[in-house]
């Protein structure tokens, strides 16, 4: 945990008002150093005690809380972050989603609490006018106080700057007390500590502890989960908690060259069977691909591989088996995504994470449906080439490309709350990378934490199933030999972190996740730990 900063940035700024030098924290609070120009920013920050005085400046950086118990929440949440777009917000980062108890007035809908935080050239009033103005728009009336509403919008910090005045309180005054605003507050932060995270530290201890030492007060991760308060991804008109459970999901290639079992379901009625075979034995999800994604498969124009996915997609959709079941399509074209989900698809797979087609995150950001973005170097073709697979820390570097594609989606408008990650187990990794990444799953989380807990908290999923790094450790040549490596290095997954599973035999590795999943519940309350 950090320390209490307040002491810290005290004696700092004394240092620079009297030398004037740039400094730089002790090693065990922060580890990069701070410009002159930020450390006096969050020194000197400006007061505003009256509505007519307001901030002569650029851009802003605020944070926003969002929620909503009225009405399709969802849908609520996607308009106000759109109309605060339309307005002169722009929104950089989201925190991740939690369905939430209600507080103070307790006789009312559970709420989705969210925040985000975004630049703005608006002042604090003009901005405070903005969101009063979405909120009535959006039907909120005047009524009883903590009371229902189909959308609130609060804000949490303006800058660095704090006011007080009668219809404004910047830091918000109830902060503290919030769980369910600290979550999405720290969720837009890191554990690496920037500029913005010192100005916000300063503003928060006037008032009380730290952030970071006040979340922690709270209860912090321990909240999540119990209490009321549940980490939740919204998918196929439901709320989803990836955290409960593993899920499986089951490999469909409706394609004749694909490593495993290509040329096996290229007509729509073997595809249909094999669909109900696997959610028979237990498959969540359904993972549809029209186009080979092994090393050097020639690529698919769009259109071809639609041609191959539509009548399969919508074969699977109508059967009754998947009341109940989603459908992922795995592609990395924006237009065979688009049409999959206007077909039924409930979720993107791209293992591109947009980098083989620009519009893709753009277009997932109008679709408002769950992505996953996937690690890979280079495209099918070229991921294996020798200058892909050059890695100095490869789970350290994996975990930094990842969420650089995953910034690039967020600010393209799609939610952390709909992200899900994946390392890209045999995607341009060699064997040993391959085993570093499924022992180093909670070393990729933590790395994805210094720069965006929100990110860090989303779920993960891995796909090792019958890949070559398996047929390589046990002299396993064929890949229908393969299955139980998967089921051990799916076991290694889960019990490191993954909340989802790619897989070609889903029976088999049902039972492992179930043998995991109770194993993890059992974590912690088995009458032997601490027990010499």
């Amino acid at each position: 945990m950090l320390r209490p900063l307040q002491p810290v940035l005290v004696r700092v700024c004394l240092f620079l008002k009297r030398y004037t030098l740039v400094t730089c924290f002790a090693k065990h609070t922060f580890k990069t150093f701070i410009p002159l120009s930020a450390a006096a920013s969050f020194c000197f920050s400006r007061s505003f005690n009256d509505s007519s005085l307001e901030v002569h400046s650029e851009e802003q950086e605020v944070i926003i809380a969002v929620g909503s118990n009225v009405g399709d929440r969802l849908h609520n949440f996607d308009e106000a972050l759109q109309q605060m777009k339309k307005s002169g917000i722009q929104i950089t980062r989201h925190g991740c989603l939690y369905e939430t108890e209600p507080a103070y007035v307790t006789d009312q809908p559970r709420f989705l609490n969210s925040a985000v935080r975004g630049v703005t050239k608006l002042q604090p009033h003009e901005l405070l006018k903005v969101l009063k103005k979405i909120e009535r728009d959006m039907g909120r009336t005047v009524g009883i106080r903590y009371g229902p509403r189909p959308i609130d919008l609060d804000i949490l910090f303006y800058g660095n700057h704090t006011v007080n005045t009668d219809i404004l309180t910047i830091p918000h005054e109830r902060i503290q007390e919030r769980p369910f605003v600290m979550a999405p507050l720290v969720d837009l932060l890191g554990t690496d500590i920037d500029d913005y995270t010192i100005k916000l530290e300063n503003l928060f201890s006037k008032r009380s502890g730290g952030l970071f030492e006040t979340w922690e007060k709270l209860g912090g991760e321990s909240l999540i989960e119990k209490d009321g308060m549940e980490r939740v991804v919204p998918i196929a008109n439901q709320l989803r908690n990836f955290s409960s459970k593993t899920s499986i999901m089951g490999i469909l290639n409706v394609t004749p060259d694909s490593f495993s079992d290509g040329g096996k379901y290229l007509s729509t009625q073997s595809a249909v069977s094999q669909v109900q075979l696997m959610l028979s034995e237990g498959a969540d999800i359904i993972d549809l691909g029209a186009q080979s994604t092994r090393p050097k498969a020639s690529k698919l124009s769009a259109e071809e591989e639609l041609d191959r996915l539509i009548p399969v997609l919508e074969a699977v959709k109508n059967m009754p088996e998947m009341e109940g079941k989603l459908l992922s399509v795995d592609t990395f074209y924006s237009l065979v995504a688009a049409e999959a989900v206007s077909k039924g698809a409930h979720l993107v797979n791209d293992v591109s994470s947009g980098q083989l087609d620009s519009s893709m995150h753009s277009v997932v950001a109008t679709l408002k449906v769950p992505y996953i973005a996937m690690h890979m170097r280079g495209d099918p073709s070229t991921m294996q080439n020798s200058e892909n697979l050059e890695y100095d820390d490869v789970c350290k570097e994996v975990a930094h490309e990842l969420y650089t594609r995953v910034f690039d989606a967020e600010l393209s408008g799609i939610p952390a709350w709909r992200i899900i990650i994946d390392p890209g187990i045999g995607f341009s990794k060699n064997t040993e990378q391959n085993l570093d990444i499924l022992m180093g799953l909670p070393i990729i989380r933590s790395e994805i934490a210094r720069r965006n807990f929100a990110v860090s908290h989303a779920p993960l999923l891995i796909g090792p199933s019958r890949k070559r790094f398996l047929g390589e450790v046990c002299a396993r040549p064929a890949a229908a030999e393969r299955d139980p490596a998967t089921i051990a290095a799916v076991t290694t997954g889960v019990l490191g972190g993954a909340n989802i599973v790619r897989v070609h035999n889903v029976k088999y590795n049902r039972d492992a996740v179930k043998l995991c999943d109770a194993m993890m519940d059992r974590k912690g309350s088995y009458p032997c730990q601490g027990k010499r």
